[in-house]
């Protein structure tokens, strides 16, 4: 009897944990495989980590369940129980309602302004995602990237005006300047959403490749993790094992090991640990992040792969997009037994080098589109960050963050010459002083610095193609032309977020990812697929 396959995954997040849960309670392949889970870190589940905050169940990393309809990860957390929970979580009433939309200045915007915006974006994203195809929206493609999609949209707005009519009761600001303005923090939502820093680099014709599910986006009550957990409860211990940072890979693209001796015959994988012990297999599904996988084939940090990976995959790696999205999250001080009343913003600023800009409010902030309780009344606060301020934003001390973002609230709250909606009279109380708005604390997330991640999801980069998902998916070594098999065929086996073409960025498609390298290793060994 000859020696059982072993499979070693790389990575315990969702692509790796939905893999080893395949394999393992597929029909017939139970004691089929020697089955293990590497993972880097000291916990499981990879991009998927839910955290506590002054008592609220928060999550560091994947938050929403885009679209319930068809979700295989809303299916999982309905199994389970996970969608109801007696304890206080993230966005537990959705989105909120009506926020307030203030400019930098203390200026709210009323409708007559912001709507029209709002609906012409609103417009030209349906547009470019391919959920409308009439040409009414916008005239020629010849588009690059949605960043200049978007502007060309704006300016075609613009002239379509005869002038521009006066602005009374916003300072500094014109009707242009604020329109622009909230253009502006439209696309650094958009920003957050997609993970590219710059919308000038996200590839318009691929935008439409991209699939939602339908139905409403909900956040899970008992938290994301609970679906990790769920999928590794079926693993025997020592299945998975933790701080096991991989170092090095080598494998046979052509049986023999490349300096010139043969690696030992029946396993043809050497996984290589930082801490000096390895591990042979016969297959190895690596789930690691674009983000280490770009650093692990780029000359300069070290090679992951050895041999390196054929060039058509590295090529796929360094053209895709990769991008770092940071959640901020602060507590209110207690104003007395008062519950929290702090309105849901949305806040419109001057550019950087603007000469209208208040100087206290610091470039990292100015594109930071929102802030709002994490549901109604909760005294927790939550900001997202993309691209070059969300890596600052690792940077800072959390003192510093705290200045600022008081700073920069206290000010948006503070003009007495506008009435706020009753919502956050708590805050604006009627003097000309500053209404100060403090907080006691914070946690942030470090997905672009730590080395586990480098970064937080994929993205389509100018350049790039949805093409690239597919390549990154290809199991190597590719059988040589003419033959009808390797020797050991299915050496490296690729899954995670971005290996999916149409849901690329989601825990669904790693999910859909995990399953369908799972099934790949199922069908070659004729084990009965269900």
């Amino acid at each position: 009897m000859s020696k059982k396959p072993r499979i070693v995954i790389i990575g315990a997040g969702m692509a790796g944990l939905t893999a080893a849960n395949k394999l393992y309670t597929s029909t017939g392949s139970k004691d089929m495989f020697e089955l293990f889970v590497v993972e880097g870190g000291n916990r499981i589940g990879g991009r998927i980590n839910t955290s506590e905050f002054c008592g609220d169940r928060i999550e560091m990393g994947a938050t929403w369940i885009h679209g319930i309809g068809g979700s295989p990860v809303h299916q999982i957390a309905e199994e389970i129980n996970a969608l109801e929970s007696d304890q206080p979580w993230e966005c537990m009433d959705g989105f909120p309602d009506e926020p307030n939309t203030i400019a930098e200045g203390g200026f709210e915007l009323n409708a007559s302004v912001f709507d029209p915006v709002s609906t012409l974006f609103k417009n030209l994203m349906d547009f470019a995602q391919g959920k409308v195809t009439e040409d009414s929206v916008v005239g020629s493609f010849g588009n690059e990237s949605i960043g200049a999609f978007l502007r060309q949209g704006l300016n075609a707005y613009w002239d379509g005006r005869k002038e521009f009519e006066e602005l009374k009761g916003y300072g500094v600001w014109s009707r242009k300047l604020l329109e622009e303005a909230v253009f502006a923090m439209l696309e650094n939502t958009q920003r957050t959403y997609t993970s590219a820093g710059d919308l000038f680099d996200l590839d318009f014709e691929a935008e439409s490749e991209y699939r939602m599910f339908p139905g409403e986006e909900i956040t899970i009550s008992k938290g994301y993790s609970s679906i990790i957990e769920h999928l590794a409860s079926v693993l025997p211990p020592g299945v998975i094992q933790l701080g096991h940072k991989v170092d090095r890979i080598e494998w046979q693209p052509q049986g023999v090991h490349h300096h010139g001796q043969q690696l030992d015959d029946s396993r043809p994988v050497k996984v290589h640990f930082v801490d000096g012990s390895y591990m042979l297999a016969d297959h190895i599904i690596v789930t690691v992040s674009l983000g280490v996988l770009k650093a692990g084939t780029c000359k300069d940090s070290g090679m992951l792969f050895s041999p390196p990976l054929p060039s058509y995959k590295t090529d796929a790696i360094s053209r895709l997009g990769y991008g770092v999205v940071n959640k901020l999250f602060l507590q209110l001080s207690p104003d007395g037994n008062k519950k929290p009343d702090f309105p849901s913003l949305q806040m419109v600023f001057h550019r950087s080098e603007s000469e209208l800009r208040d100087k206290k409010i610091p470039w990292w902030i100015r594109r930071t589109a929102s802030l709002s309780p994490i549901y109604n009344n909760s005294s927790v606060l939550l900001s997202w960050f993309a691209g070059k301020e969300a890596l600052q934003l690792e940077t800072l001390s959390d003192e510093e963050i705290i200045d600022v973002v008081s700073t920069t609230v206290s000010s948006l709250l503070s003009k007495p010459h506008r009435e706020m909606k009753s919502k956050s009279n708590g805050f604006c109380n009627g003097s000309e002083s500053e209404s100060e708005v403090r907080f006691i604390n914070i946690l942030k997330t470090k997905w672009g610095s730590d080395p586990l991640f480098l970064g937080s999801y994929s993205y389509v980069a100018v350049g790039s193609s949805g093409a690239d998902f597919d390549t990154m998916a290809e199991p190597l070594p590719k059988s040589p032309a003419g033959t009808l098999h390797h020797h050991h065929p299915l050496q490296i086996l690729f899954a995670g977020e971005a290996t999916h073409r149409t849901h690329y960025s989601t825990t669904h498609g790693a999910y859909f990812s995990g399953l369908r390298e799972a099934n790949r290793l199922l069908q070659h060994y004729h084990c009965v697929k269900f």
